[in-house]
């Protein structure tokens, strides 16, 4: 048996739509699919998890260990997107300032969620150990150092490090080049 469901199990999951070309790991744990859409040529690795309302676009990666945590918010990951491994998307968190209570265990009245739709842009990449904070739009092009905080939306085409994430210079665009070339292949 393959590490990764075949076509068949993959239509069984309930995933509101999915792509051609999709590899998901059998450890991959899967909450609310019928609000999980996925373009083609889509790989998830092991232990990843995926909840809430979420799009995946086509030709994306997500690598070991992430955690994607949409709630109702919402998380899109566009085309050549890749978060890699033990990187976090939250769309949905608790107030941590001590003025609220925090955590599922406890009503709702007594919590201040903080919510709002994150996007991970076209050609993004965001490195190891990464957090992306709810609302956050993380603009094509742009590259996310390992081990950094992005709790504010990014500019297009910049390259971001740190805790809190700071823009450190422009990242090339050869990419760009190289998608055009995949697509008169086709």
């Amino acid at each position: 048996m393959s590490s990764f469901y075949d076509e068949q199990e993959l239509q069984q999951i309930g995933f509101k739509s999915i792509g051609k070309n999709v590899l998901i790991s059998r450890k991959t744990s899967i909450y609310g699919a019928q609000n999980i859409t996925i373009g083609n040529n889509v790989r998830i690795d092991d232990f990843c998890v995926l909840s809430g309302n979420i799009k995946i676009g086509n030709n994306v990666h997500i690598a070991v260990a992430a955690l994607l945590f949409a709630g109702d918010a919402g998380i899109e990951m566009r085309d050549f997107s890749g978060l890699s491994s033990r990187s976090a998307i939250y769309a949905v968190s608790d107030d941590y300032s001590g003025e609220y209570m925090t955590n599922p265990t406890v009503p709702d009245e007594t919590r201040n969620i903080i919510s709002g739709k994150v996007v991970i842009g076209k050609h993004v990449v965001i490195g190891t150990g990464s957090t992306i904070l709810p609302g956050v739009i993380v603009a094509d092009g742009g590259s996310v150092g390992a081990m950094s905080l992005i709790n504010k939306s990014t500019e297009p085409y910049k390259i971001y490090v740190g805790i809190p994430a700071k823009a450190i210079c422009e990242r090339k665009r050869n990419f760009e080049i190289m998608e055009q070339k995949l697509k008169n292949q086709r």
